[in-house]
Order: C-alpha cells, then sequence, then structure tokens
C-alpha cells in the first residue's frame, strides 16, 4: 500500500464506530458530546491560589509608625 493510499483511508476513516447493538441517533449523539467534551478538557490542571493560612509574610512584624494612637495600630492587622 503506498503512502498516497494510506492517507486518503486514514482521511476516510469514521472518528466513531459503533462495535456492538444498534444506537438510535439520541444515543449517537449523547455519545458525540461525551467524546467532544473530553477533547476539549484543558491539558494541565489551572494552578490554585495559595491560602492565606499558607502565607508565610503574615508573620513578619510590620514596621511600627510612631504617632498619636500608634500603641493601638500596633495590635490590631491592617
Amino acid at each position: 500500500m503506498s503512502l498516497e493510499e494510506r492517507v486518503t483511508t486514514e482521511e476516510n476513516r469514521p472518528l466513531l464506530r459503533v462495535v456492538r447493538g444498534n444506537p438510535d441517533a439520541a444515543e449517537l449523539a449523547a455519545l458525540t458530546v461525551v467524546v467532544a467534551a473530553a477533547a476539549n478538557t484543558p491539558a494541565e490542571p489551572p494552578t490554585a491560589t495559595p491560602s492565606a493560612w499558607a502565607d508565610r509574610s503574615a508573620l513578619a512584624r510590620r514596621p511600627l509608625t510612631p504617632g498619636p494612637g500608634a500603641w493601638r495600630a500596633s495590635g490590631f492587622p491592617r
């Protein structure tokens, strides 16, 4: 079989083939939707943003600012 014949037969090959049973049009449509949805899934999952609990910068103390009410503001996070 030459390369040209192989290319033409691969292009004419159906994407889905029913091996057993006799599905109706609604069942074939449902199968097509499932296969198309599976093909459109992203290759890698999106990266999750880190939790605020895991934020190590919250452990560092912020610089103190002198002035009226500074003692009160030092106890409350911004």
